[in-house]
């Protein structure tokens, strides 16, 4: 529909091209990096490494909520963006409850599959990041994309480093503690989203409400 109605929220923004092509884009490549990280993840025996796999799972989704209501008005962007602070937080208490789980086996990653893997994902999503760096300051749905590709470009370089220092030490002491980070990054990230959500909801539904009123008065 070109126009909502005041249900929906009555403020629209015009979409812009770019914006929608790095969505896809960034859909494309956060799909296929998930398989890469998930089979790299269990042949390596990483727990950081699965983390990032089940973020990049959790942002191609993310990508595809955001392409479905790009056009549509500001309350249904800002419930699009609520779900998706509810599933980065809910996330990150994942990957924290698996970091605490794993503290118990003991089993340590292999270095090279970790450190490999790591690149090749830091080089995927630094491009997804450059691509949505612009739209960072919109609503709440935009600000989520911005925050998706910045804290995955973070879990790389964190992967990268916990793979070193498994090398080093022989430890799996390093890839449990970037799994943790990994977790904590995803648990603020998505309370900010929800709280900005929260905001433009409230915003939109008082905004919408003397319209209403108004429109019953005339009806009379």
């Amino acid at each position: 529909m070109a126009a909502c109605g005041c249900d929906s929220g009555c403020s629209t923004t015009t979409v812009s091209p770019r914006f929608r092509k790095a969505l896809w884009i960034a859909l494309v490549i956060n799909t296929a990096m998930f398989g890469v990280e998930l089979g790299g993840g269990l042949h390596s025996g990483s727990v950081s490494l699965l983390a990032d796999a089940i973020d990049f799972a959790g942002d191609a989704a993310n990508y595809g909520i955001s392409l479905a209501v790009l056009s549509m008005g500001l309350m249904w962007r800002s419930r699009a963006a609520l779900v998706k602070g509810f599933t980065m937080a809910g996330y990150g208490v994942l990957i924290i409850g698996k970091t605490i789980f794993s503290l118990v086996s003991g089993a340590i990653p292999e270095p090279f599959t970790m450190g490999a893997i790591a690149v090749l994902a830091l080089i995927a999503n630094g491009g997804v990041a450059v691509m949505l760096y612009a739209h960072r300051e919109g609503d709440a749905n935009m600000r989520s994309v911005w925050l998706c590709s910045r804290n995955d470009a973070i879990g790389n370089v964190a992967v990268m480093l916990a793979a070193i220092g498994v090398s080093s030490i022989g430890s799996n002491w390093p890839d449990l503690a970037v799994a943790a980070i990994m977790g904590c990054l995803a648990l603020s990230g998505g309370i900010s989203v929800i709280r900005q959500a929260s905001a433009e909801l409230r915003a939109s539904t008082s905004s919408a409400t003397p319209v209403k009123i108004q429109m019953t008065k005339t009806s009379e």
